[in-house]
């Protein structure tokens, strides 16, 4: 793969674009179609900020890549550090400016979550749970993103916090595989063992199945919502088998929010 698509990880911006469709699919329904330009431009955004954090991150982790992961551009002296870094500033800047074609709302989201994201991999990143809480904000925010695209940002403000819970839970399960090779971090399961830590990660797991039922309470969705039940019993198998082996409940977890994310969009389509 070309050196560059693999310095901004082209799957990453790929799962961007399906989360800003989500997003406003999420919040809009099939209305939704009626602001495809606006959504067009989402996804461009989405894929600079992508490509632009990507590159910060293996600007700073440049050293760190060179036994971690040795075949990244860096490492293998494709792309120089210096180049990562105006690419990974130029991606940033680049999207916060492109939001501004949508709305003010959409403009301020970006520079919100462009700033988090330079926190996260200049001070954040070291501090462990406070990093895994980023990435989970983060993460949420992309479907806050999709929704304020079609003019409606907390129209899908739950599946925007199960996002960030779910991606929480995952974050701890990765930090509990990663111990024995962590190096320069203080990760949970470092500062609260590993029983403690797979314990926060099983209660983050409920929490998503928790927030599942907000749109059911507030009589949001229609009957498709009800698959939502698949993702909740594969939080629940994630937050049991955590305990065991924490890669396969962060597998789970991920398998469980791509259930999640059908879920939302059916129950905002209105069936026969």
């Amino acid at each position: 793969m070309n050196r560059y698509l693999r310095l901004f990880r082209l799957g990453n911006g790929v799962i961007g674009i399906l989360g800003v469709i989500v997003g406003a699919l999420a919040a809009a329904g099939l209305g939704a179609a009626d602001r495809w330009a606006d959504v067009a431009v989402g996804c461009a955004v989405v894929v600079a900020f992508i490509a632009g954090g990507n590159s910060l991150n293996d600007y700073i982790d440049r050293e760190i890549d060179k036994a971690g992961h040795p075949d990244r551009p860096l490492p293998m002296g494709e792309i120089s550090p210096r180049a990562a870094l105006r690419l990974g500033i130029a991606g940033l800047a680049a999207a916060s400016l492109a939001s501004l074609l949508i709305s003010l709302e959409v403009f301020g989201l970006t520079v919100m979550a462009a700033a988090m994201m330079v926190s996260y991999e200049l001070f954040l990143k070291q501090r462990g749970f406070v990093g895994n809480v980023a990435i989970a904000l983060l993460t949420g925010m992309v479907f806050l993103f999709g929704g304020a695209v079609v003019g409606d940002m907390f129209g899908n403000a739950a599946l925007a916090v199960m996002a960030a819970l779910a991606n929480a839970g995952r974050e701890v399960a990765k930090d509990i595989e990663d111990m024995g090779s962590d190096e320069g971090r203080r990760t949970l399961p470092m500062a609260i063992g590993e029983g403690r830590a797979r314990a926060v990660g099983a209660a983050l797991f409920l929490a998503g199945v928790a927030a599942s039922a907000w749109p059911v309470a507030a009589g949001a969705f229609g009957w498709g919502y009800c698959v939502v039940i698949v993702a909740d019993a594969m939080f629940i198998y994630a937050a049991f088998i955590i305990f065991r082996e924490a890669k396969t409940a962060q597998k789970h977890a991920k398998l469980a929010m791509m259930a999640a994310l059908v879920a939302f969009v059916a129950g905002v389509i209105q069936w026969p």
